[in-house]
């Protein structure tokens, strides 16, 4: 089989899946796909208040909101099935759910430092490759293709010293799509990633505000950092016909801030 996400894969009204799509990023995601007439489940883990602000956010209608906990495997089959009854299937996910506490090996603990290993491998990664395979095999049975897009970081290439874990798991993260990309294009379905620099939330912003704003700024020539909806505005093209070539990138998102050869 080959080709169909050349031919079958719908331009709007898609049914998208955004895990961690409460607040940040996740939200601004929602909202892209929402305005662009796709229908949208989105995914929350805890903060179910700020989920519903999402959900009476987005444009349009025919939009769930899900809560499950992504770092059980369960959990992840579970929010793949009841977004697919509640949207009559699935044409894109975006893997957006992640953690990210400090534990910088110094000051950390053994015990502090193989729990946050474990919440991270099993949050950002386990359950970004749980879910792509979960929402993968639904397109291929939907035979119509598919896109599956990774929200990755920076941190991958240029190192995390007091958050080790999340640069680990989001260069994994790299990689799986990576490997996805490879193996799903048979069935019409593209894989990409993004990398994103320093971007303003909520989580953020008291850093933004606080002394180090202006250093965290000067990350990059343009003098500031990135607004949610100029990532989204990325993961919505990755998820668009026109993108089916570019599968298997990793998109950096970081205004010139660091620059891989």
């Amino acid at each position: 089989m080959g080709g169909g996400g050349a031919v079958g894969f719908p331009a709007s009204g898609r049914r998208v899946l955004v895990s961690g799509a409460s607040r940040g990023l996740g939200r601004a995601v929602a909202e892209a796909f929402a305005a662009h007439g796709d229908r949208v489940a989105v995914h929350f883990s805890s903060r179910e208040e700020e989920a519903r602000r999402t959900y009476e956010s987005l444009a349009g209608t025919g939009h769930v909101r899900i809560g499950q906990d992504l770092a059980d495997p369960a959990g992840a089959a579970r929010l793949v099935e009841t977004a697919a009854d509640a949207l009559g299937g699935i044409d894109v996910l975006v893997n957006n759910a992640a953690v990210n506490s400090p534990h910088p090996l110094p000051e950390t603990s053994y015990e502090e430092w193989v729990a946050a290993w474990e919440r991270h491998v099993s949050v950002n990664l386990l359950a970004t490759a749980h879910l792509s395979h979960l929402a993968a095999r639904r397109m291929i049975e939907q035979g119509n293709g598919g896109r599956i897009i990774n929200i990755g970081s920076r941190g991958a290439f240029r190192g995390e010293p007091d958050h080790p874990a999340y640069g680990a798991t989001k260069a994994a993260v790299h990689a799986l799509g990576q490997s996805l990309a490879v193996s799903l294009a048979p069935y019409g379905i593209a894989v990409a990633s993004v990398a994103p620099g320093f971007f303003a939330t909520e989580r953020v912003a008291d850093r933004l505000e606080g002394p180090e704003g202006e250093a965290i700024r000067a990350q990059s020539p343009f003098g500031r950092v990135a607004e949610p909806a100029e990532i989204a505005a990325a993961v919505l093209w990755l998820a668009s016909p026109a993108a089916e070539w570019s599968s298997g990138t990793v998109l950096d998102l970081n205004g010139a801030s660091y620059l891989r050869t």
